[in-house]
């Protein structure tokens, strides 16, 4: 029973202090900060090292930079991250579920998963659109490079499987089939 003085605030700060965060939202700055600033608080500041951390992720996907920061603290996390996919994981918001620790990549049986080339709009002077196009390629090979690190697929198998010109959907099983997760399950297990 939720009592008058209980706010959403201090579910997710008792779900934090318990070693879980659930992150649910668009992937920009803001939204993933708090997610970078829990992860190295429990590497760095709590005393007791906790056995894993748990991610809980349902993300319409957003900024590339933003889940690239996530992404490289979660992979020097001293503490294993595991995550966990809900509802639907896209685009960006896929690539910081498939970012944790290996074995430990979790599905529900119901979530959708969205995977799309990088895609993006620009306007201005040519040098202005030459160098936001370097952006672009180095962000293409640091997807494609990040989808063969947590995948084990070939460039080949990742550019038909998960990366064509068009966007593709996943069940659960067809994701697990393609090494996106390690496991199916439900949430109390």
């Amino acid at each position: 029973m939720i009592t008058e003085t209980e706010t959403p605030q201090t579910h997710s700060q008792a779900l934090q202090e318990n070693g879980m965060y659930v992150f649910m939202g668009e992937v920009n700055n803001e939204n993933i900060s708090p997610i970078v600033e829990w992860i190295l608080h429990e590497n760095f500041v709590v005393k007791k090292k906790r056995k894993e951390l748990l991610l809980m992720i349902c993300s319409e996907g957003g900024d590339m930079g933003a889940a690239f920061a996530l992404i490289d603290v979660m992979r020097s996390s001293l503490i294993p991250v595991k995550t966990v996919g809900l509802g639907m994981i896209a685009s960006a918001g896929l690539l910081i579920f498939i970012s944790g620790t290996p074995g430990r990549r979790v599905l529900t049986p119901n979530t959708s998963i969205l995977s799309h080339q990088f895609s993006w709009s620009n306007e201005g002077k040519a040098h202005e659109l030459f160098a936001t196009m370097r952006e672009f390629e180095l962000t293409q090979q640091r997807m494609l490079a990040h989808y063969q690190l947590c995948t084990g697929l070939s460039e080949d198998e990742i550019r038909k499987n998960l990366l064509p010109p068009h966007d593709i959907w996943l069940s659960a099983p067809e994701a697990m089939s393609l090494n996106v997760c390690d496991h199916i399950s439900e949430l109390v297990r």
